[in-house]
């Protein structure tokens, strides 16, 4: 038998506890704050909406091997809108949007005089 040499499996970054920590926690809560937003406004607009956390991990500085790591978190959100409110249009002859049908013939209203007396039927 021949011995060979156990390897430790490497530590993995918890990545939780680096965004918690990141710029002393100042990340975690603009990060927090953001998601409350997305939720909030999911909840009023019955809409989907998207968060995204970008980890930017840059290489050391003039290839040094040991040398620290630039490390930034950037953040989108796409929060739901309220449906914009739409109007209906009409296109005339030269093809700009009108409120009345150009098709539909025009009807000249008049203003009925005001009375207050009544016939008794």
């Amino acid at each position: 038998m021949t011995d060979q040499p156990t390897q430790q499996p490497a530590e993995r970054a918890d990545i939780a506890a680096f965004l918690a920590s990141h710029l002393n926690g100042r990340t975690d809560e603009e990060l927090s704050t953001e998601f409350h937003q997305l939720l909030d406004a999911v909840r009023t607009h019955g809409k989907k909406g998207e968060l995204r956390i970008t980890v930017i991990v840059e290489p050391p500085a003039n290839g040094v091997e040991s040398a620290p790591l630039p490390i930034g978190v950037e953040s989108a959100v796409k929060a739901p809108k309220p449906t914009p409110v739409k109007s209906l249009y009409f296109l005339d002859e030269e093809g700009l949007p009108v409120r009345e049908d150009p098709r539909q013939m025009a009807i000249e209203f008049r203003t009925a005089h005001a009375t207050d007396t009544f016939k008794d039927a």
